[in-house]
């Protein structure tokens, strides 16, 4: 067809131009004689010479040409709308064939349906059912840090329907079945009436065990990248807003979502010698339970999601997205399958750094180091603790003091011997002042822990069955295992071939107020790069920002359009008897101001999770305190009174003599005031009488 329309726009100029020369011709002749032929004759257009008729055989050429390409061009085009007909009838009568008896070798990708329109939605699910995907499998007290929303978000109206009430504590029933939302009787048709989706099949295997892989659909409605705590907030947020979606979780890990804090607090704490199994802990106010958020029966199977009439949230383990088709919406998987989506959500963490010394110092010292971040990583140092005599944890920050106080604990148990050592003068010498840094070292030490400060690793190398670690200073240790925890680096690995922009100074994915990359591409947790209204832009690495990141990705992504403005916490702790609580910019190198009192028997981790009926400390726990605190009628002091007693106190980091960062160092539940202060960001003269407001003078 395109060759024919080439062929006309060619001979058409010349057959014009042909036409007008001969009438030219025969009108300058007839001048010439002194009048104008008759007529001209049909087969002489031209008034050449007798004998010279070449542009009337030139014109009847390009005539006869443009005749026999406009036939051809008709002809086949009839015969093609025939064909492309034809073709379309078979493919529609062999449809059904197709998806229910054919199985292809290779993984096919076929056209994702459209999505449901937003002009049928479903009616609201009973209470019950829009928040039995909250509770806990293993009866878990209901204010899971991921479960409840924050003071502030409890006071702001939301945007489509309002949050259904805690539930009443779940029967066994609730705790172990999957919860199935109701659907509209349009909205049940229609599925009827659409042909069932086409499969991307994969191989099985039968037996007890779960399949090696799965039949997984080619088209999800919500796709989430990553299976850590953001993700598994975000989908219960989906699906507390849209009740029948189908929400797909891929994560190369081989288990569903799980918290990450007990990895390196409570579960090396724990009598159970079964632990490593169970992946069960009692948390510091003795009641037992699961790291996992909700139990595999939560979750639907991967291939059972396409056809689910209520939808649910699968967990598709042990698969990477390594491609990212932003355009074309769909992802592709190690294994070479594609899915499509229509909302996706990228929630993939960070990747734990390495030391470059150790990285070049050949395969036998990297098998006996472990960069400590995910379930395999805690079995495997809990087994390696068992069996050699001494491990070496690099780094002075908090995960690296908690591993410290960790093993410290198991080592007056064996003949275990436990290193620490950091580039600072101190324990968490870039968080704490100085003062504090140095008290905490002493506590860490106190736990068993051998501590080498301002070390600097030049080299590393396996020689007599140990590693050597040689100091710039000319020290040398000697030890049997390396644990590295020296940071974290965001896994942006989709940013090329998704074209996503990556923050050049804190690292992560840039994002919008309303963690929006792309225009259907949300981001959120460790790989978000956001920016803070108060603060400027962050990048955060810590559970409550995960958790809260999650769920308002999850609240936009179902068209909520709301900001993200919320100031997240972390927490720290050095076993039960001391811990505290963060928020804002907390960095050594800021001016601070400390105000501590004596502490009680109730200053404790454990006493406050005891109170609270928690071990996760977030916003959940914190939500009696929201409103406008009463100051303690108590008098302070003029200055730190307890010189080298830090039992309890409130530390302020300054920046332009406003307050941006508060550390609460044994005092608990009070997280809300100190996130008030910060958002007023006002200029205080006296943060002795600010601290008073966090009643630490209190008995």
């Amino acid at each position: 067809m395109l060759k024919c329309r080439t062929v006309w726009r060619t001979l058409a100029p010349l057959a014009r131009t042909s036409s007008t020369v001969c009438r030219q011709n025969a009108r300058r002749a007839g001048l010439n004689n002194g009048r104008l032929p008759a007529c001209v004759p049909a087969a002489h257009m031209s008034t050449a010479p007798a004998g010279g008729g070449r542009e009337n055989q030139l014109y009847v050429l390009l005539v006869g040409a443009t005749c026999v390409g406009g036939a051809i061009y008709a002809y086949r085009t009839v015969k093609g709308d025939s064909q492309r007909y034809q073709d379309r009838i078979d493919e529609i009568s062999s449809r059904p064939l197709k998806t229910f008896t054919e199985e292809p070798a290779t993984p096919t990708q076929s056209e994702p349906p459209a999505a449901p329109s937003p002009a049928e939605p479903s009616p609201p699910a009973p209470d019950a059912e829009i928040l039995a995907p909250i509770e806990t499998a293993d009866l878990p007290s209901a204010d899971e840090p991921v479960i409840e929303a924050s003071p502030e978000e409890a006071a702001e109206p939301p945007v489509v329907e309002p949050e259904p009430s805690p539930p009443s504590e779940p029967t066994p029933a609730e705790l172990t079945e999957p919860v199935a939302d109701s659907e509209s009787p349009a909205a049940e048709s229609a599925a009827a009436a659409k042909p069932a989706e086409p499969q991307l099949e994969a191989v099985t295997e039968s037996g007890d065990a779960s399949p090696a892989s799965h039949k997984v659909s080619s088209h999800t409605p919500y796709l989430l990248i990553g299976g850590g705590t953001a993700s598994f907030a975000a989908a219960r947020s989906i699906r507390a807003r849209d009740p029948g979606a189908r929400v797909l979780i891929v994560t190369d890990e081989l288990v569903p979502p799980y918290m990450r804090p007990p990895l390196s607090k409570e579960l090396w704490f724990s009598d159970d010698p079964s632990v490593t199994e169970t992946l069960r802990f009692k948390q510091w106010n003795g009641k037992e339970r699961s790291i996992y958020f909700q139990p595999p029966s939560f979750y639907i199977n991967a291939e059972e999601l396409g056809s689910a009439e209520n939808g649910g949230v699968a967990v598709l383990t042990g698969k990477k997205v390594v491609h990212m088709d932003v355009r074309g919406n769909k992802i592709k998987l190690d294994d070479d399958t594609e899915i499509s989506y229509d909302k996706c959500l990228i929630a993939t963490g960070g990747v734990p750094r390495n030391l470059q010394v150790i990285e070049r110092a050949g395969e036998e010292v990297m098998k006996r180091t472990t960069l400590f971040r995910k379930v395999e990583d805690f079995k495997s140092l809990d087994k390696v603790s068992r069996n050699v005599k001494s491990i070496t944890i690099i780094g002075g920050g908090f995960l690296g003091s908690e591993l410290a106080c960790a093993l410290g604990r198991r080592s007056t148990e064996s003949d275990l011997e436990v290193i620490q050592m950091y580039p600072e003068k101190g324990n968490m010498g870039k968080v704490l002042p100085e003062y504090l840094s140095n008290w905490t070292t002493e506590k860490v030490k106190k736990e068993g822990v051998k501590i080498i400060s301002e070390a600097l690793v030049k080299s590393v190398v396996s020689k007599d069955d140990k590693l050597e670690i040689q100091l710039k200073d000319g020290r040398l240790v000697k030890t049997d295992h390396i644990v590295a925890a020296v940071g974290l680096e965001p896994n942006v690995d989709l940013a090329k071939s998704a074209g996503l922009e990556v923050d050049s100074d804190f690292g992560g994915f840039r994002v919008n107020a309303e963690l929006q990359a792309r225009s259907n591409i949300w981001v959120a947790g460790d790989a978000a790069c956001f920016y803070d209204i108060r603060l400027g832009r962050r990048r955060v690495e810590h559970h409550d920002h995960a958790v809260v990141s999650g769920r308002l990705a999850g609240e936009n992504m179902t068209g909520a359009n709301k900001p993200y403005w919320h100031q997240s916490m972390f927490w720290s702790d050095l076993g039960p008897d001391v811990g505290y609580e963060a928020i804002g910019i907390v960095d050594s190198s800021l001016p601070t101001v400390g105000v501590f009192a004596k502490a009680t028997a109730k200053d404790t981790p454990k006493a406050a999770t005891e109170e609270s009926g928690t071990g996760i400390r977030s916003e959940s726990e914190t939500e009696h305190t929201a409103s406008s605190p009463v100051a303690s009628s108590a008098p302070s002091p003029t200055g730190v009174q307890h010189k080298d007693e830090y039992g309890k106190g409130v530390i302020f980091y300054l920046r332009d003599k406003v307050v941006v960062g508060i550390i609460l160092w044994n005092v608990f539940n009070r997280m809300p005031i100190a996130r008030k202060i910060i958002k007023d960001g006002e200029e205080h003269a006296d943060l002795n009488e600010v601290a008073k407001l966090f009643n630490i003078h209190d008995d």
